[in-house]
């Protein structure tokens, strides 16, 4: 694949403005909007982790000839997303115990990427919406009531990011100031699209939940979306019993129920559903560390 985008960049870009380099643009943006399907199948998150980069350039060559590919943007604003997830913030928490220094500095490349994911999930919701990001600064419950149901894969991947960057920048007033938009747009999420993708949203909003500042009844309400994330899921998804640990059995000194959720997250089979190898391997990565900061997370 690496072979093929090097033979037809050297031909994109002598095209110039012409009709033929949107046109090529597009092929291309086609080719890449589909890629995270093979992505999510590997085995091997460090050869995805190396690719990575390459893949998500590639994107914002390509958005920089046709910027409003809607499929570009939606895969943009995942990617994204999901390279700061599993390959720098893991790192970065992994990295805390040894090296704070080290760990900072992570942090902030993972707000920055997160602020890249968020980026692109707006522009394709305006792609598909024109005035959508002006309505949303102006007004967010009239922007969000004109999404419909065809929008919510990109609305998932713009609040995840989004609620991802503002958890990592609780000392910033302009990050925390996105929560008001960003609890419409969940709002409407759940509205539109509440079993998405095997229970993914509920997943999200297990975290989501328990990181609202003042929420009521948020262990409830956690739970209920881990449960339904379980039963859409088939319980053989790792996500789920990673989040329902780190969020809610910590918060309520769980230590028992902590431990109980993350070795069955880690016992998941991955040939159980290979479209699921790579998410599964990178929450049962996160699942083991996890287990490994018992003591230090449950002191007595």
């Amino acid at each position: 694949m690496k072979l093929g985008y090097a033979l037809v960049f050297p031909a994109f870009a002598t095209l110039g403005g012409c009709s033929m380099d949107r046109f090529v643009a597009n092929r291309v943006g086609d080719a890449l909007a589909q890629e995270g399907s093979a992505f999510a199948s590997d085995d091997d998150p460090e050869l995805i982790q190396a690719a990575a980069p390459f893949s998500l350039k590639l994107m914002e060559s390509v958005l920089a000839k046709s910027p409003e590919h809607g499929g570009l943007l939606l895969a943009a604003a995942r990617g994204f997303t999901q390279y700061a997830y599993a390959f720098v913030q893991q790192d970065a928490d992994e990295a805390e115990a040894r090296d704070a220094a080290a760990a900072l500095a992570m942090r902030l490349r993972a707000r920055r990427l997160y602020a890249r994911g968020r980026d692109y999930g707006l522009r394709a919701l305006e792609a598909a919406h024109p005035g959508f990001r002006a309505r949303l600064e102006a007004d967010p419950p009239a922007a969000v009531s004109g999404l419909a149901r065809d929008d919510a894969e990109r609305l998932y991947w713009t609040v995840v990011p989004w609620a991802a960057l503002i958890s990592l920048s609780k000392d910033s007033a302009s990050a925390i100031a996105g929560l008001r938009p960003l609890d419409f747009m969940v709002a409407r999420l759940q509205q539109l699209d509440p079993d998405m993708d095997h229970g993914a949203l509920h997943t999200f909003l297990i975290g989501y939940e328990m990181g609202r500042p003042g929420a009521r009844n948020r262990e409830e309400i956690a739970r209920i979306h881990f449960e339904a994330a379980l039963r859409l899921s088939g319980r053989q998804s790792a996500g789920p019993f990673v989040a329902y640990a780190e969020n809610v059995c910590v918060a309520t000194r769980s230590r028992r129920e902590f431990v109980a959720a993350l070795e069955r997250a880690a016992a998941i089979d991955p040939e159980a559903h290979p479209e699921w190898r790579l998410e599964n391997a990178v929450m049962q990565r996160r699942a083991h560390w996890l287990l490994g900061q018992v003591d230090e997370l449950f002191l007595e």
